[in-house]
């Protein structure tokens, strides 16, 4: 057995655990079961399953399109693969913003159907920061998210750098301290300036994750077809690829293409399965048989 799967789960004290003792946080999105299973043995402190599906998984041109039910579905997945790290669902676009009480039952069809461990919001509007503050409250774990908050990616002018300013950069640490009063337990933040982003870390009792804001953040994240290099229609500066999947997964269905065409695959001695010797004399002559009688002897010759 692994080290991995003897290790406890890992819960939200957890990665408060690891900010109070100088540990860096470990996560990347994941939005389905099979991924899910592979970056938990590997150690991973928590996976979102992120409303960026709705781009990398769902075509779409960005998170807005993504439902409800797409991401429970998603988030079910995860959960079923995941037996150490912390599943958050990502609140998708609507589905806490409308009103109090649809806020509420979304969220807790997260922890109830889905399973998950916690949900994320993202910004710090007086109405989100209520409804985090009831969610706290009645036991359901949230993560806040600022900087650049995808949702809002028509109000904001496109994918943009945020807290560029001096006033900027005061809003944000005032808003994450109002997240962190509200009583989510870590913070993303997301295309921030390092220097920004390193005062509100060190500002902050909870942790933070960064993404596209620098290495002083008290953990990183990325969106793993990001990350694998499997998702090519949009590279940002902070995206490291660590794979190139799309042009390793392109080479091997040529190359399975050429196999097929040529008659490489599959192979007949170790790809597939043979007729018992002993009983293929039998087979063979009751096909004989019944190629007689179709008077069509042509396709006999083929299993000689």
């Amino acid at each position: 057995m692994s080290i991995i799967a003897k290790q406890k789960p890992t819960t939200t004290q957890t990665l408060q655990q690891k900010k109070a003792q100088g540990e860096k946080i470990v996560s990347l999105t994941a939005y389905d079961y099979t991924t899910a299973r592979l970056l938990d043995t590997a150690g991973v402190d928590f996976l979102l399953v992120g409303d960026s599906l709705a781009m990398t998984v769902l075509g779409h041109s960005n998170t807005l399109s993504v439902t409800m039910d797409e991401m429970l579905h998603h988030v079910k997945a995860v959960v079923r693969g995941t037996k150490k790290a912390l599943v958050v669902a990502d609140m998708p676009f609507m589905s806490y913003t409308t009103n109090h009480a649809t806020a509420i039952e979304n969220a807790g069809r997260f922890i109830q159907e889905g399973q998950c461990g916690a949900i994320k919001m993202e910004g710090a509007h007086p109405q989100v920061l209520a409804v985090i503050d009831h969610l706290t409250r009645i036991g359901i774990p949230v993560m806040g998210h600022l900087g650049f908050t995808p949702q809002s990616v028509n109000t904001l002018g496109g994918f943009k750098v945020q807290g560029k300013s001096i006033k900027a950069a005061k809003q944000l640490l005032e808003e994450a301290r109002q997240l962190q009063a509200a009583g989510v337990f870590a913070v993303v933040l997301e295309m921030v300036p390092v220097e920004v982003a390193s005062f509100i870390t060190e500002q902050l009792t909870v942790p933070t994750i960064g993404i596209g804001s620098g290495n002083q953040c008290d953990g990183q994240i990325l969106v793993v077809d990001d990350f694998l290099g499997r998702y090519p229609d949009l590279s940002p500066r902070f995206v490291r690829k660590y794979l190139h999947l799309d042009t390793l997964t392109q080479h091997a269905v040529e190359e399975y293409g050429k196999d097929i065409r040529s008659g490489a695959f599959p192979d007949n001695t170790s790809e597939a399965f043979r007729f018992s010797p002993e009983f293929l004399p039998q087979l063979l002559k009751e096909w004989q048989t019944v190629a007689l009688q179709n008077e069509d002897t042509s396709n006999i010759k083929r299993v000689v």
